[in-house]
């Protein structure tokens, strides 16, 4: 029989490797042109973004910003004496000791706050139209930042003094700056500008979440004249506008103090701004407190928990943990809502450049002017934001 072979001269094929796209043009892929009619809204898009891009650098280069330049120092902290300067700066190095040492000491989002601070400090180093002393002044903040941050990260025992000096920091900067008569008096209604709306806001969120977190839990009490009390307050300040606020607090808190006490008007816009921003965080914080599953109380009640030691170990961590987001933006909020106390007659950042724009002298700078000051609002903002992810991924909100 004749023997069948089974060779071949045929070449075995060469399997080649697949072929591999990058992520980010597979993502380009499937998001931007996926169709031809998400092809063609990325590609108007992108049209009407560079568009609107070129316009805005062109803009920012082209156009005068003397208007910012001359008036620098004014827009920052309004008619404070020049000659009591130093105190604004002697808060400011304060802030930056604190700054560093909680960077050193918990690293996380205190390092982005202190980075965040760091890159504005080395901005306006290089800006053009800032004075010599003032440079000099923020070098040496620059390096009591790095600094402090070597110290906080040898000396992890200075934990405790820090969070103490941290709370004390706003009353302590209000002294410096007002004197109390240890120092030459300076009135808080010639302070302005962005020292104004910082101290502001700084004081509303310091003090509203406290006042918040007893108005939410008076709200769920037991007790009939807390509970309703807690109620129609939250729902009383919740029903009427901000501006309506700071004129009460304006005509009414020197009725209710009587002749023998005088609270300045800025006092008077931190208290009202402070008992309506109360009022939004009781809500924000009450959603949270509902949010906890029954089965959280019955366990802690189980341990043999008391009712002050389950709702500060484990119902009140659980729960603002939840609410973080909506603080935030309670806290983002009341920030911008300072430029409202220009309508009591304070010259906050925003007010200042209202009057900078009605001067003769500067006519037809309005879009220089409302630039700037929305970008340091932007900037501030934005930091807030950022601090907030960090912490909810930190603590793992959201996660299971």
């Amino acid at each position: 029989m004749e023997e069948i072979s089974f060779e071949t001269n045929k070449e075995p094929d060469i399997l080649l490797p697949p072929k591999t796209q990058s992520k980010a043009l597979r993502w380009m892929k499937e998001n931007l042109f996926s169709g031809w009619f998400n092809a063609l809204l990325t590609i108007v898009s992108a049209l009407v973004t560079g568009y609107i891009l070129f316009h805005s650098i062109q803009f920012i280069f082209t156009e005068d910003w003397s208007v910012i330049a001359v008036n620098f120092r004014l827009l920052m902290i309004g008619q404070f004496p020049v000659e009591e300067v130093w105190r604004i700066w002697t808060a400011f190095g304060l802030l930056t000791v604190l700054l560093g040492l909680s960077w050193g000491l918990w690293k996380g989002s205190m390092a982005h706050v202190a980075v965040s601070i760091l890159a504005i400090m080395v901005v306006m180093l290089v800006m053009p139209f800032i004075q010599m002393n003032t440079r000099l002044i923020l070098g040496g903040n620059i390096v009591l930042l790095f600094l402090t941050f070597f110290i906080g990260t040898k000396l992890p025992k200075l934990k405790v003094p820090v969070l103490l000096v941290w709370l004390l920091f706003i009353p302590v900067t209000i002294f410096i700056l007002n004197g109390f008569g240890v120092f030459e008096p300076v009135s808080s209604n010639i302070w302005g500008g962005f020292l104004l709306t910082m101290l502001i806001a700084s004081v509303s969120i310091i003090v509203s979440f406290p006042i918040g977190l007893l108005l939410a839990l008076g709200r769920r009490s037991t007790l009939p004249v807390v509970k309703y009390f807690c109620v129609i307050y939250i729902e009383f300040i919740r029903g009427i506008p901000l501006i309506t606020v700071l004129f009460i607090g304006q005509l009414m808190i020197p009725l209710f103090l009587g002749n023998g006490i005088e609270i300045s008007n800025v006092m008077r816009a931190m208290i009202g701004m402070t008992l309506f921003s109360a009022a939004y965080l009781a809500e924000n914080i009450r959603g949270g407190l509902q949010s906890i599953p029954k089965g959280q109380y019955e366990a802690a009640q189980s341990l043999g928990l008391s009712k002050a030691h389950m709702m500060t170990f484990v119902i009140l961590p659980q729960a603002l943990k939840a609410v973080i987001p909506a603080c935030v933006g309670q806290f983002i909020s009341i920030f911008k809502d300072t430029s409202l106390v220009a309508i009591v007659g304070l010259t906050d950042l925003l007010g200042m450049g209202q009057k900078l724009v009605a001067n003769p002298e500067f006519l037809g700078k309005q879009m220089e002017v409302f630039l700037f000051i929305g970008f340091i609002y932007f900037i501030f903002c934005f930091l807030m934001a950022h601090v907030s992810r960090r912490l909810e991924v930190k603590l793992g909100v959201g996660e299971r």
